[in-house]
């Protein structure tokens, strides 16, 4: 069956490491349609032509602490949109951790900022989490030392199926956390969990 292709949203996030020792992530959202848009400000809008085209880069220490905030608006649809450009400069301080998304709700007020920039915000934790601690963790090794700094409970556990405190391959992995479903225990909840403020 044909189809017409209407829309494409693209996201993508990357990591690097700084010679400083400091983190950057950096996150991208395109939206383009694929067919001509009568849009107001613009008139014809080409297929291909970006609807949005955001990005933020976040300085971010090995504590997930946000030390620098950049964002840009590089295509919108309005011209008023970029009067909040540089909304996301109160998230300086926060730490990318349990709580960001309570953090984001508070700092940045929806009518204040872009819908699309929040998006963004949002996910470069999780981006920022896959990253950083891993990186930490493998320097530590390669060192001899623990992959958690004095023994920590790493961050993802009791965080998704395989890395419940009662698996087998947190049993074999990382012993020292494992937790043994207990009798009394429900067999749909995973102990230890922690859930996420919102």
């Amino acid at each position: 069956m044909k189809r017409q292709p209407l829309h494409t949203r693209t996201v993508s996030f990357q990591t690097f490491r700084r010679e400083d020792g400091l983190f950057e992530v950096e996150a991208q959202l395109k939206d383009v349609r694929g067919y001509d848009t009568t849009v107001p400000e613009k008139g014809v809008l080409p297929a291909g032509e970006p609807v949005h085209h955001m990005t933020i880069t976040a300085t971010v220490d090995a504590h997930m602490e946000v030390r620098a905030l950049e964002s840009r608006m590089l295509a919108t649809p309005f011209g008023y949109c970029t009067q909040v450009e540089n909304s996301l400069q109160a998230m300086v301080g926060a730490r990318m951790a349990t709580g960001w998304r309570r953090a984001i709700s508070e700092r940045v007020q929806a009518g204040e900022s872009c819908t699309h920039l929040r998006e963004l915000l949002l996910n470069m934790a999780t981006a920022a989490l896959q990253t950083i601690p891993t990186w930490l963790a493998q320097q530590r090794m390669q060192t001899g030392q623990d992959r958690t700094p004095d023994g920590q409970r790493p961050h993802y556990l009791g965080q998704c199926h395989s890395w419940r405190l009662d698996s087998p391959v947190v049993k074999l992995h990382l012993p020292r956390f494992h937790q043994p479903l207990s009798p009394s225990t429900n067999p749909g909840t995973a102990p230890g969990a922690k859930q996420e403020s919102s």
